[in-house]
């Protein structure tokens, strides 16, 4: 098996009424614990990468993890271009090997944002590689970009129409009251607004900042059309925090198969419940 873009299984999703989740990896340790989750529960999966993610672990050696992983599992697996902002960087990588891509260029102006994503979708459909694009912009933290909450903006329905129809993108990500990293009280999803975006589109739509979100209501935007349900900052918070316990319990450790173990475990619990929530268990 190789690596793949996004393109089928999403679509397979939206008519099958689930979602695809993503999973933001950083090293060989994450990627193991995602794939070989996504291969005991039989799901299609999406390995991302942010850019600081691809600027340390190089990828080179990303791409050569993915492959190996989709070949042991005899998987196909997408490894995703998340929040790139570079045409030139996402044509580096695409070149390199990677069939799937998030152009962000939701901080440009609207008109700003068409031509550069239309620019990343020209070149990417000649490598058969999807694109996804974001329409409104989310708050928080992802990576090192940031976004205040007061520049955060909810996506309009009618220019999410026009949006996609100038782009020819494969997938939208839309800003509908989620946000990047950990909240400080309980997020007010604007459902309404999503279910209007469905109605009045066709493309797969994505659901980002879904860590810490209450699960029924990632539920109930699966329901409402959301084909692929991004999930980082709380994988990273249970691999760290497993192995903060660990030498809090073993000082004396300094043996990483030992110590990294106890991460990959709390990130698996982490990763089975999303793959539940999603309900794409059993459709690989």
């Amino acid at each position: 098996m190789f690596l793949v873009s996004s393109r089928e299984m999403l679509h397979k999703a939206q008519l099958g009424g689930y979602a695809v989740p993503a999973f933001n990896i950083h090293n060989l340790e994450t990627a193991q614990v995602v794939v070989e989750t996504a291969a005991e529960m039989q799901t299609p999966v999406i390995l991302a990468g942010t850019p600081g993610t691809f600027s340390y672990a190089g990828t080179d050696y990303l791409i050569g993890i993915c492959k190996e992983a989709a070949k042991r599992y005899h998987m196909p697996i997408a490894l995703h271009l998340d929040h790139h902002e570079s045409y030139s960087d996402i044509q580096k990588k695409v070149e390199a090997g990677i069939k799937s891509a998030m152009i962000d260029g939701s901080h440009l102006s609207f008109d700003k944002n068409i031509d550069l994503v239309r620019k990343v979708v020209q070149f990417c459909h000649r490598w058969d590689c999807s694109v996804e694009a974001e329409l409104g912009r989310l708050g928080g933290q992802e990576d090192d970009l940031i976004v205040d909450e007061k520049d955060a903006m909810y996506t309009d329905p009618d220019a999410a129409v026009e949006f996609i129809k100038a782009t020819g993108i494969d997938s939208l990500a839309i800003a509908i009251g989620t946000a990047h990293g950990l909240y400080k009280e309980k997020p007010c999803l604007d459902f309404d607004r999503l279910g209007i975006i469905r109605g009045k589109t066709d493309v797969p739509l994505v659901l980002h900042g879904a860590s810490d979100v209450p699960d029924e209501d990632v539920r109930r935007c699966i329901e409402l059309g959301i084909t692929k349900v991004n999930v980082a900052t709380e994988l990273k918070i249970a691999f760290s925090d497993a192995v903060k316990s660990y030498f809090i319990e073993n000082p004396g450790a300094n043996d990483p198969r030992h110590y990294i173990i106890p991460g990959k475990e709390a990130m698996k619990k982490v990763v089975q419940d999303k793959i539940r929530v999603c309900g794409s268990e059993g459709k690989l």
